[in-house]
């Protein structure tokens, strides 16, 4: 008798488990007396009838039906076997880990901007994370179509309409179109919102949303480098002695050899008076000392009277004129 007994036992339980499946739906038309239930860890078994949960059930392990579930069912508690009937109840597991998925634009967005007529094409990618909130919403909208539901096609339904909220996003309150990604955070938290709301009567809930990069056309990212560079340099004479200095120890300069040298000597002067500039700053706003004013007076005259005759020759005394030539010597 034990034989005929448990012939019609079968093990409910979620056959050839995949990473990327949300849920898994119990192919079996019914449950025969003697079967059991197998729980993995990450899993939820969900009994329901006609669309409503009988039973939800979280713990791992292995589990009489007959004796440790039926009991639990709700509207199923006085529920017998027969010798050859069945329960006819369906068995839904959920996975309940929290997904991450990867996201990249499919094509440029036009991103509306001064000076772009066409907008700015933005490309952007990152990631975000969902789970299964709702176990009754999941299977009224999805469960009841469908026998599995892989993070793929969450993937699809939310890049059908990630485009329109970037483009939301970003251009919300004027944001600075070249340099988005230190407006990353906002526009992450902003996205995040709105696609919960899309997938929230599914029973699912986006649990994360993050931005990783904006990727501009060549041109735009050439210019945004281009600038960033010119920020950095700051001082254009610091700027110019750097690079200098560097040309000189790679050996890159031009004009090698003494021209090389003479470059060296003068931007080592230039320095060195800056330096001295820089120690001394009080020194370049100092009035000039006024001149002595010994040194305005007009020389005396026997400093103006050569000491010889500037037409003869001959060596001169004291008198105005040449001893020699009477050449007037003052």
């Amino acid at each position: 008798m034990s034989f005929f007994r448990n012939q019609f036992a079968n093990v409910v339980e979620w056959e050839e488990f995949r990473e990327d499946m949300i849920f898994y739906k119990w192919k079996n038309n019914e449950i025969k007396r003697g079967s059991k239930l197998i729980i993995r860890p990450g899993q939820d078994a969900i009994f329901f009838n006609n669309g409503k949960i009988e039973g939800i059930f979280q713990d791992e392990g292995e589990y009489d039906i007959e004796s440790q579930i039926v009991p639990f069912l709700s509207t199923l508690k006085g529920f017998k076997f027969g010798f050859n009937s069945g329960m006819r109840v369906e068995v839904l597991f959920v996975n309940t880990k929290e997904f991450n998925v990867k996201w990249g634009t499919r094509n440029a967005i036009n991103i509306p901007s001064l000076g772009f007529p066409g907008g700015m094409p933005i490309r952007a990618n990152g990631t975000f994370n969902f789970k299964v909130n709702d176990y009754i919403a999941l299977i009224d909208k999805i469960v009841g179509v469908r026998n599995q539901y892989l993070v793929e096609d969450v993937r699809i339904r939310i890049t059908a309409i990630l485009d329109q909220l970037l483009m939301k996003w970003i251009t919300r309150e004027g944001k600075d179109m070249f340099n988005l990604q230190s407006n990353s955070f906002e526009i992450s938290k902003g996205i995040k919102e709105d696609l919960d709301m899309q997938i929230l009567g599914d029973g699912l809930t986006v649990t994360g949303f993050n931005v990783m990069s904006f990727n501009y056309p060549k041109e735009i990212q050439d210019m945004i480098t281009k600038n960033a560079s010119h920020g950095m340099i700051g001082n254009i004479d610091r700027y110019q002695q750097v690079s200098m200095t560097d040309g000189m120890a790679s050996g890159k300069m031009s004009g090698g050899g003494a021209a090389s040298d003479m470059a060296g000597m003068m931007m080592g002067m230039n320095m060195a008076n800056q330096m001295m500039n820089n120690m001394n700053p009080g020194k370049q706003n100092e009035p000039t000392a006024p001149k002595n004013e010994q040194s305005e007076q007009p020389k005396s005259s026997d400093q103006e009277r050569p000491n010889f005759c500037p037409n003869c020759g001959t060596k001169t005394g004291e008198g105005n004129f040449c001893s020699n030539c009477g050449h007037k010597l003052k």
